[in-house]
């Protein structure tokens, strides 16, 4: 007999194939039968789901909840949603490995503050940090990659220059220890220090343990604006050298002044693709991203660490010259202020310090105004406070762009979600509603892809990315992830204003066969796990 029986509903299984009526009979944790058989056995509890999609449950490929999960467990952001998996560690941000000198853990904590201020900080290893996130009962399964700017950091610490050979040995050694511990790949922040200030032939190197383990490389690349298209060509590059899958996160088309751009970076994966190369992307169904406010500075601000940018922004004559700079641009350089068509494009998210309660939600402009303050200062002193912690949306991109990157058939499903901390956080709305969002009005009211595509591209086309066999399709012997959901119904509410705001239309969600949510009430936020990348053989 079967645990549970879900009967008349209509099953897109993950595969992109149009959804067709099938009962689904789950056993032991796992999927037992789909179709006409799964009812042949009996069970011994029956939901009558008719009206109703059956679904893989949603895979989240761009995550940055490593950071919340471990203190925030039963974060409902994703689950509400029917996400019961998310890869996370991406961006080149990951708690593990930490450096055993006391100055660089330090330092680690610091650049990382504003995705997690609430951790503890209880480990070193990558093993250590898995342990603990697993025994905090996560409201999502966690599939965690293992970053570079965590690694590099480790071994080189905070500094603009380049490693030596024994320092490249050092990291790549820490990226297989990762690897052997359970990781599903490696990622990049390639604008973020201290990834920043890598060579691609450094990248390469210290990347080398994927090989061994045909590993996801992913890559926030080193630039979404001007140098777009060399930007995947360097991600590109990375997995060429290894033979592995590469994976460009978010892709997008940063600034107004590239606004149109995507269609060219689309055209670039799909020539990598024709030529054989296993490329792919992800993408969240927004024209804003959400970032370190940070980030509006030029790159030798960073320099050194999060110690000598705070150092340095609270001088004067370092404020002219930034400023300056934001108004003419440097070569290279993605100028978010620029990009987002001034300080009216910058929204300040969420703080850390209380005394930048007063700012959260709004835009940058309206708050000088408010505040009878310079943009620029406002920001650096929200800074200072926060001790670089400060967290921004920037609207920078263009809805076409969007629309056409998502269009493309190996893009997958990425929230991108960071510092969801509290139920009250200020944060980017894709959190709370990425997924409700793109296979609710997107699919029902824009058509911009169909049901069967949406859900494939947020649960088989994942998990074939990273390279998960038994979760993202509906079949006999998968673990039985899935989510019951009303196609006329589901919708995401959060907004830029009111962000926490809860995806309606998920009526169940189970993780390997156990129920989370029941009727469109969550019942136990509390059953996912780490779930580690088998042993290659």
């Amino acid at each position: 007999m079967h645990d549970l029986l879900i009967r008349g509903a209509t099953l897109h299984d993950g595969t992109g194939r149009p959804g067709a009526r099938a009962d689904v009979a789950v056993a032991d944790g796992r999927i037992a039968a789909v179709g006409p058989e799964a009812g042949a056995d009996g069970a011994r509890r029956t939901i009558d789901a008719g009206g109703l999609v059956i679904a893989p449950g949603f895979i989240d490929l761009h995550s940055h909840a490593d950071f919340t999960l471990p203190s925030y467990p039963d974060a409902l952001s994703s689950l509400t949603q029917g996400v019961t998996s998310e890869v996370v560690g991406n961006c080149g941000y990951s708690p593990a490995p930490l450096s055993p000198d006391p100055a660089k853990a330090a330092a680690h904590r610091a650049v990382c503050h504003g995705l997690g201020p609430d951790l503890d900080w209880g480990w070193r290893t990558w093993g250590e940090y898995l342990d603990r996130l697993d025994a905090a009962r996560p409201a999502v399964n966690a599939l965690p990659l293992v970053g570079f700017g965590a690694v590099r950091n480790a071994v080189v610490g905070g500094d603009d220059r380049p490693a030596t050979p024994l320092e490249r040995a050092a990291m790549a050694h820490e990226v297989e220890v990762a690897l052997q511990g359970g990781a599903w790949g490696f990622s990049t922040g390639l604008v973020y220090p201290p990834g920043s200030f890598a060579s691609t032939d450094e990248v390469i190197a210290v990347a080398a343990p994927l090989a061994g383990h045909d590993a996801l490389y992913a890559s926030h690349i080193r630039s979404e604006a001007g140098g777009l298209l060399d930007a995947i060509d360097e991600a590109i590059a990375v997995g060429r050298a290894h033979g592995v899958r590469v994976q460009v996160s978010h892709l997008k088309a940063l600034g107004r002044a590239n606004h149109g751009r995507a269609a060219d970076a689309v055209a670039r994966i799909a020539a990598a693709r024709a030529a054989g190369l296993r490329v792919t992307a992800d993408a969240y169904p927004y024209a804003a991203g959400s970032t370190f406010l940070s980030q509006v500075l030029p790159p030798w601000v960073h320099a050194g660490g999060n110690e000598e940018l705070l150092a340095r922004i609270a001088r004067p004559e370092v404020r002219d010259r930034i400023r300056a700079e934001i108004a003419s641009g440097l070569p290279g350089w993605s100028n978010y202020v620029d990009g987002s068509g001034g300080w009216g494009g910058i929204r300040i998210a969420a703080g850390v310090d209380p005394r930048n309660r007063p700012l959260e939600g709004g835009l940058v402009d309206a708050l000088a105004r408010r505040d009878g303050k310079d943009p620029l200062d406002l920001v650096l002193d929200a800074l200072l406070i926060d001790r670089g912690a400060t967290m921004m949306i920037a609207h920078f991109m263009a809805d076409a762009d969007v629309d056409t990157v998502y269009r493309a058939p190996f893009v997958a499903v990425g929230s991108d979600q960071l510092g969801v901390l509290a139920r009250d956080t200020r944060v980017h709305p894709r959190a709370y509603g990425t997924f409700a969002r793109l296979m609710g009005p997107w699919v029902r009211e824009r058509g911009l892809l169909d049901m069967a595509s949406a859900i494939h591209r947020a649960t088989g086309l994942a998990a074939s990315i990273l390279g998960l066999t038994d979760r993202g399709v509906v079949a006999p012997g998968m673990v039985a992830d899935l989510v019951l959901l009303d196609p006329h119904r589901l919708t995401d509410r959060a907004t830029y204003e009111e962000p926490t705001l809860l995806a309606t239309g998920v009526e169940a969600v189970w993780l390997a066969g156990r129920t989370a949510i029941e009727g469109g009430i969550v019942r136990d936020a509390r059953l996912g796990r780490v779930v580690r990348r088998p042993a290659r053989a």
